[in-house]
């Protein structure tokens, strides 16, 4: 009888041990499995095209004295007309134009005791501002501008209300287009890394899509628009 227990024991122990050994070797082989799996590369894809701006805002900004206040109003309206039939004659439509208040500065009120007397007590600024679709229409109209500085109108454009802005509104237009370029290239990357290694490239394990930006081609150029995305792809690699 403790013949028998003893030969089931050892049977017993025999099973166990097999059994573990089993199991550490799919372990092991399920470990190194994986481990081959994760092996993976991270590239990066670069897409970059230029596209003409498709609005542009451009304030035209001019000043004006007087002593008188009734007569500066007078010299804005007259003014703000002359600039409004040059652009109308030049193809710059009503609708494109707005006009705003105009700003009155009353220096008198801003000697704070000084005993220098202001050689005009009024200065206004005004603004008139060009929203336009038609980028070479109003761009021809800006260089043939200075001819009504010759009729007394003072242009300023030293501050930053004055800086004509161009907009690139198309980008959801551009986007697929950019994004697949970008991926593309980013897997020309991969299969290069792959084949200098050695080994395969695999499907995707992560990818993200950077930020689209949009910037002026160079300062010469600000109507031309610089639209720039980088797509970062990292993928499995297998021998």
């Amino acid at each position: 009888m403790q013949k028998n227990t003893k030969t089931g024991a050892g049977l017993l122990g025999l099973f166990i041990f097999l059994g573990l050994a089993t199991l550490g070797y799919f372990l092991s082989s399920a470990a190194i499995q994986y481990k081959l799996y994760d092996r993976s590369v991270k590239v990066k894809g670069l897409s970059e095209k230029e596209y003409k701006a498709d609005i542009v805002i451009w304030p035209i900004t001019f000043t004006l004295v007087d002593n008188n206040l009734t007569d500066l109003y007078q010299g804005i309206d007259m003014q703000s007309e002359m600039i409004r039939k040059h652009l109308n004659i030049n193809g710059i439509t009503e609708e494109e134009i707005t006009l705003a208040s105009p700003a009155i500065t009353d220096k008198s009120a801003q000697q704070y005791g000084s005993n220098t007397q202001a050689e005009f007590r009024y200065s206004a600024l005004q603004t008139v501002t060009v929203y336009s679709e038609n980028i070479d229409i109003v761009r021809n109209v800006m260089s043939s501008l200075s001819e009504l500085g010759k009729h007394g109108i003072v242009f300023t454009g030293s501050n930053y209300q004055s800086q004509t802005d161009y907009l690139f509104t198309r980008l959801n237009e551009v986007k697929p287009e950019m994004i697949e370029e970008a991926t593309t290239k980013a897997r020309e990357v991969a299969e290069k890394f792959a084949e200098d290694s050695q080994s395969s490239l695999g499907k995707i394990k992560r990818a993200s899509q950077g930020q689209f930006t949009i910037t002026a081609r160079d300062k010469n150029n600000p109507h031309i628009k610089r639209v720039r995305v980088v797509s970062t792809v990292e993928y499995y690699l297998s021998d």
